[in-house]
């Protein structure tokens, strides 16, 4: 045990990763304490160290309780749950697992293109019914279709590199983003506007901020011109659910996937409005959990905290 530093985590992390740093720290690990807000908020000012995934809230009434807190482990990337300029404004390093999920989530969106690029959740449902929709449902090969990312960070890139394999041409746009130093990959750096013109696909992968929440709305699917596959793998609220099955329902796109959602789990009054035989994939959020990445993403975090701690 390393200076009894304490270590609180509150989500399900990779239990040889967990073993490894219980070796170190004093540690308490509650994989369902996400749930219980109050007990966090009571507890936390023993705390100097604390890991969490997307589901726990770490709002500033939380924090104000975090006496002795000086680093918070995301097992993850995204931190909208996590009141980051509050961590500043008290020095508590905030230490998101960059990158370490990449390759989990660029998977997806390649499988989810494929699939309902090929319509085959609604062949599926057809068979199933026993309908036999061989001649009825008319399917497209991906071969130099238009990808459109939105948002090229890490990830991004990693979809990007994917996909070209796969004959795409890829559409990117990123307002942080200047130039694109790739001689391997044929991306062109382009604007919203060109992306929902050309896009047979397009894949989200935005943090949720004031500036991005509701930025796929109705006004973005009434410019999509080849009715593209809408791909959302970052955070539900970038884009607005209404507008989308509005979009879907009047053919202004031919299909999504959805592994993130406004509110999660979902609840009856969106699920009530997907109809079996859409082309659609609803997945909870879980693109970017694999067996392969839980252990990168928890090895990583538990190597942070041990760094900053000695």
């Amino acid at each position: 045990m390393n200076n009894n530093k304490k270590i609180l985590i509150t989500e399900f992390i990779n239990q040889n990763s967990f073993e490894h740093l219980n070796k170190k720290f004093d540690v308490r690990y509650d994989e369902k304490l996400f749930e219980n807000e109050n007990e966090i908020t009571r507890i936390i000012k023993d705390y100097d160290g604390l890991i969490v995934r997307n589901k726990t809230q770490v709002n500033s009434s939380i924090l104000k309780n975090a006496l002795k807190l000086k680093f918070i482990g995301r097992l993850g990337v995204g931190l909208d749950n996590i009141d980051t300029g509050y961590c500043k404004s008290k020095n508590i390093h905030v230490q998101p697992a960059t990158g370490m999920n990449a390759d989990s989530v660029a998977e997806y969106v390649v499988s989810s293109s494929m699939s309902l690029i090929k319509k085959i959740p609604m062949f599926h449902n057809g068979t199933v019914k026993g309908e036999w929709p061989r001649t009825t449902i008319k399917s497209i090969e991906i071969n130099q279709k238009y990808l459109g990312i939105i948002g090229f960070g890490t990830i991004g890139k990693k979809v990007a590199e994917y996909s070209s394999k796969n004959g795409l041409k890829i559409l990117a746009y990123d307002p942080y983003v200047k130039e694109i130093n790739n001689k391997e990959i044929d991306v062109k750096l382009s604007n919203l506007k060109e992306i929902f013109e050309k896009s047979d696909i397009i894949s989200i992968h935005l943090p949720l901020t004031d500036e991005t929440k509701n930025i796929i709305n109705k006004s973005s699917f009434s410019q999509m011109k080849n009715k593209p596959i809408i791909i959302n793998t970052s955070r539900g609220g970038i884009i607005n659910e209404n507008d989308l099955i509005e979009a879907y329902n009047k053919n202004n796109i031919s299909g999504f996937a959805l592994d993130v959602f406004e509110k999660e789990p979902i609840e009856s009054e969106f699920y009530k409005k997907i109809k079996l035989g859409m082309n659609c994939i609803l997945t909870p959020h879980i693109s970017g959990v694999t067996t392969e990445s839980n252990i990168r993403v928890s090895d990583y975090i538990v190597k942070k905290i041990t760094d900053f701690f000695n």
